[in-house]
C-alpha cells in the first residue's frame, strides 16, 4: 500500500519529520532516524529484504539510514541523497514554540500577515506556503525521495534505487564522510553500478526577489581558514612593550573582509568575497595584562579555483596585514617618541606561518615526541569543544611552544571542508537536464533554470567529480585536525565518485524564521518531474 503518494499524503508525512526537531547534535536528531527507519520497515519490501534498510552509526553515536530497493537482475543505481538535521531556532523569538509545528506556525503567520516582510506576503498571495523550520531545508527533499523509494518499491523504475540520509550536514557533515564507505560496502555486496546521485536540496535564490526555479549540476565549495595573531603580552601602562592581538586581527580584518580577491566568476555565477564567522581574543578572565593571542576565521567560498590558490591568496592577505600591523605600530611609536623623549623605540617584525611550517618550527625546538606529547595531552582533555575552537587550541599551543619568534600570524584549515563539484562537462548528465527542462516547460509551463553551481553548499561535495583538481595537500597539511579526530577520506572519495544532479522543491528563506515552502510546486510538480529524471538517469 503506497501512502506517500499524493499532495495531501506528502504534507502529512513532511509534518511528521518536522515534528522531531532534529537541530544538528541534538537527541531528536538519533530520533528522527530512527522513525524513518520505523516508517520503512513494515513496507512489504523490506519485510521481505530487512538486510536492505540499515541504520549505521557515525563515532560519536548518531546514525544515517540507507534503503535500498533493489530490482532482479539489475545493477545500474540512482542515490537519492539527503540530510535530515535542521540549523537551531533562536531566531523565531516570541515563535520559538511553533517552529516545529508547521500547521499551527502557518496559521498565526497569516493572522500576522501585515506585519509579515513583503516579500513574504507577496508569496502568501501568490502561492499556497508552510512554514516552519525544515520545511524547505531540507526535510521536503527527504518526504520527495520517500515518495520516490515507495514508487521503486511497485517497480516504476527499470533500475535500483538507493536512498541516504544523513545527520550532520549543517555543521561538519560527520553523516556523509560516514556515509562513504558505507555506500562502497554496498556497492560491493549488492553489485551495484551508481549511475548517478540525485540530491534533493532546495531551489535557492540568486537575489531577493528572485522567482526562478533552478536545477544544478554541481555544488559550491567551501573551505574555512583560520589565523591565529600571536601578540606579545604586555601590562597597559606599558602599550609600546608588547603588541596587542586584538590590534593584530582588527589589521587582518580589513585584509580579508569583502576581499575582492577572492571573487571568482565562472559564467553568468559569482562567488561571494570572505566574510569573518568569528573573531575573538583568546583570554579567558579580565586581567590589565593585554591579550597575547586572539583568532579569527572567514568563509571563503570557491568555484574552480585550486585550493593551492586559495592557500597562496590566504598567505599573501596575511603577508600584507602584517607590514600594515608594523606600519601602524612605528607610526605610533615614533608620535609618542615625540612626547616621551627618554622613550626607547622598539623593534620588532610580525612573522607569518602556516600551520605545517610553525608545526615543524616547533619540532626543531623541541623534538617531536614532546611536540605530539603536549598535542596528545590537549586531545585526551577536549572535553566538549568543537572542531573550531579545538582546532585554534592546537595551534595557540604551537605558538606558545615557538614564542621566541612572535609576534605571528599563523595561517591553518578548520573542518568543515567543500570540494567543489560539478558534472557540468558531463554529457550523460546535460542530456538529463535537457529533457527535464523540456518536460517541465511543456507539462507544467515552468521554465527550469539549469545552472553548474548549487549556492548553499551540500553534501555531493563529497561524491560529485571535483571541479577544480583533486590536490587537497596544502589543506590537509595546514589541518590541525587532520588524523586527530577528522578525516577526510580522499582514498573513498575518488573511488565512489559519480556524475550528480540536484533537483529539490520550492522555497524560501532557508535559515531565517520565515522558511517556507511552496506546496504546489514541490508536491505536486516536482515529484512527477523527479519520475522523469529518475527514469532518464537509467536509460540505458
Amino acid at each position: 500500500m503506497q501512502s506517500w503518494q499524493t499532495k495531501k499524503q506528502m504534507i502529512e508525512l513532511l509534518k511528521s519529520l518536522i515534528r522531531y526537531p532534529s537541530i544538528t547534535g541534538s537527541e531528536d536528531e538519533n530520533a528522527l532516524a530512527e522513525y524513518i527507519h520505523f516508517l520503512l520497515k513494515d513496507k512489504q519490501y523490506f519485510r521481505k529484504n530487512p538486510d536492505h534498510l540499515g541504520l549505521h552509526p557515525l563515532k560519536d553515536g548518531r546514525q544515517l539510514l540507507t534503503a535500498l530497493v533493489k530490482q532482479n537482475d539489475h545493477a545500474d543505481t540512482v542515490l537519492l541523497l539527503s540530510h535530515f538535521d535542521v540549523v537551531g531556532i533562536d531566531d523565531y523569538g516570541s515563535l520559538k514554540n511553533l517552529a516545529f509545528q508547521p500547521g499551527e506556525l502557518t496559521e498565526e503567520l497569516k493572522k500576522r500577515y501585515d506585519h509579515l516582510p513583503e516579500s513574504v506576503r507577496q508569496d502568501l498571495d501568490e502561492g499556497e506556503w508552510l512554514f516552519g523550520r525544515g520545511t524547505m531545508d531540507m526535510k521536503s527533499g527527504l518526504t520527495v525521495h520517500l515518495s520516490m523509494l515507495e514508487k521503486a518499491m511497485e517497480g516504476e523504475f527499470d533500475g535500483n534505487i538507493l536512498l541516504v540520509t544523513v545527520p550532520d550536514e549543517e555543521v561538519n557533515s560527520l553523516g556523509m564522510l560516514t556515509a562513504l564507505p558505507v555506500l562502497k560496502r554496498l556497492q560491493d555486496r549488492e553489485a551495484l553500478n551508481y549511475r548517478a546521485c540525485l540530491n534533493g536540496e532546495p531551489m535557492f535564490s540568486k537575489y531577493p526577489g528572485d522567482r526562478k526555479h533552478y536545477i544544478y549540476s554541481g555544488s559550491i565549495g567551501k573551505v574555512l581558514p583560520g589565523f591565529l595573531c600571536y601578540g606579545k603580552e604586555t601590562h597597559v601602562g606599558e602599550p609600546f612593550a608588547g603588541l596587542n592581538a586584538n590590534l593584530m586581527i582588527s589589521f587582518l580584518s580589513q585584509e580579508l573582509e569583502l576581499n575582492e580577491a577572492f571573487v571568482e566568476k565562472v559564467g553568468e555565477e559569482v562567488t561571494p568575497p570572505p566574510v569573518s564567522l568569528m573573531q575573538r581574543d583568546l583570554k579567558e578572565e579580565y586581567s590589565v595584562q593585554t591579550p597575547v593571542s586572539a583568532v579569527s576565521m572567514y568563509n571563503v567560498l570557491y568555484l574552480k579555483q585550486s585550493i593551492d590558490s586559495i592557500n597562496d591568496k590566504l598567505f599573501q592577505a596575511a603577508e600584507t596585514a602584517a607590514r600594515a600591523i608594523e606600519n601602524h605600530f612605528e607610526e605610533k611609536v615614533a608620535k609618542f617618541a615625540k612626547v616621551a623623549p627618554d622613550f626607547i623605540k622598539p623593534e620588532f617584525s610580525v612573522k607569518v606561518y602556516t600551520y605545517k611550517t610553525l608545526y615543524e618550527k616547533a619540532v626543531a625546538r623541541l623534538g617531536k615526541d614532546e611536540v605530539e606529547r603536549r598535542q596528545n595531552l590537549l586531545i585526551n582533555h577536549r572535553e566538549d569543544k568543537g572542531d573550531r575552537d579545538f582546532s585554534t587550541l592546537l595551534v595557540q599551543e604551537l605558538a606558545a611552544m615557538c614564542k621566541e619568534d612572535c609576534p605571528m600570524i599563523v595561517l591553518f584549515y578548520s573542518p568543515p571542508f567543500y570540494p567543489s563539484v560539478s558534472s557540468q562537462d558531463d554529457e550523460y548528465i546535460m542530456n538529463v537536464v535537457k529533457t527535464i527542462k523540456k518536460h517541465a516547460e511543456q507539462r507544467y509551463h515552468i521554465d527550469l533554470q539549469a545552472t553548474e553551481y548549487f549556492p548553499g553548499l551540500s553534501d555531493l561535495s563529497y561524491i560529485g567529480p571535483a571541479s577544480s583538481g583533486n590536490n587537497l595537500t596544502s589543506l590537509t597539511e595546514n589541518m590541525p585536525l587532520q588524523n586527530k579526530g577528522f578525516e577526510l577520506p580522499e582514498d573513498v572519495m575518488e573511488q565512489i565518485t559519480m556524475p550528480i544532479l540536484n533537483v529539490g522543491p520550492l522555497g524560501r528563506d532557508p535559515h531565517q524564521w520565515t522558511e517556507r515552502l511552496e506546496l504546489n510546486y514541490s508536491f505536486e510538480y516536482l515529484p512527477e518531474i523527479l519520475v522523469q529524471t529518475i527514469k532518464k538517469l537509467l536509460e540505458k
